[in-house]
This record gives C-alpha cells, sequence and structure tokens, in this order.
C-alpha cells in the first residue's frame, strides 16, 4: 500500500456531495486507501446490543407538524442505522414512555457501521412515545420519539 497524500480537492468535493445529498456520512476508495467523512456528532466505541422485544407501546399519536406527518415534538435520526433501546442485552432502557427526561440525557444508541452512537436529548421534557423498537434499523430524518 502506498503512503496516503491527502487530496484537498477530493475532500471538498465529497464535503459538498454532503452538503448536497443531505447525508450523514459518505466513504470513497481509491488506490487502497479509503476516506470517510461524517457529518457532526459524537462517536463512542461499544459492543453492538443483541436485539430485543420492543420494550413499550406507543403511547397515542401526537398531532402531526407541518413537516409531512413528522410528529410534533419528535426526536429525528441524525443519521442511517439501527436503534437500541437499552445499553446491552437485558439491560433496562434508556427512558420508557412517561419518564420525564433532562437535556443531554441519552435517549437511546444509534448504531452505524458498528459504531455506538449515544442520543442525547436536545431538550429537557416528558417522553409521550417512543416510535421505534429495539433493533429496529433506522433511516436518516425517521422519527424516533416524541418529547414535549
Amino acid at each position: 500500500m502506498s503512503k496516503l497524500e491527502v487530496n484537498e480537492k477530493v475532500i471538498r468535493t465529497l464535503a459538498g456531495l454532503l452538503d448536497e445529498t443531505d447525508l450523514s456520512e459518505i466513504e470513497y476508495e481509491a488506490d487502497g486507501h479509503r476516506i470517510r467523512l461524517v457529518r457532526g456528532g459524537t462517536v463512542v466505541h461499544a459492543a453492538a446490543p443483541a436485539a430485543v422485544a420492543p420494550v413499550a407501546a406507543p403511547a397515542a399519536a401526537p398531532a402531526a407538524s407541518d413537516a409531512g406527518g413528522v410528529p410534533a415534538n419528535a426526536i429525528t435520526s441524525p443519521m442511517v442505522g439501527t436503534a437500541y433501546l437499552a445499553g446491552e442485552p437485558g439491560a433496562p432502557t434508556f427512558v420508557k414512555v412517561g419518564d420525564t427526561v433532562s437535556e443531554g440525557q441519552t435517549l437511546l444508541i444509534l448504531e452505524a457501521m458498528k459504531v455506538m452512537n449515544p442520543l442525547p436529548s436536545p431538550k429537557s421534557g416528558v417522553v409521550k412515545q417512543i416510535l421505534v423498537s429495539d433493533g429496529q434499523p433506522i433511516e436518516f430524518g425517521e422519527p424516533l420519539m416524541v418529547i414535549e
């Protein structure tokens, strides 16, 4: 494998593609070298938990917002991956419907490319609805839970 010489033009082109396509990450490989750009966020490494049965049934559906069917006050996924409601198999879930959460408190884990990313609550409030089940594949922008 040859020594990697970073081509700033390639990096800028890839970064532009992230913005144009609203992707959360992009990977490029050439000549045995791989470059991966990831938009924002904190990365935490941990072992992947095994899938378990859903923990809580969703509460009554809140009113939809103007964003095309996304519930009002919904926390949406910042990336494509798999949602885990607990830190490991058999452990209690991070939150459940009716819990009061603080800003910055971990709501769930989003696993993407074998990297575990805790999703912090963007605000304080009460968990009104959990819209995903444990181990469920999720898309960028998909509603995950409602906090009011």
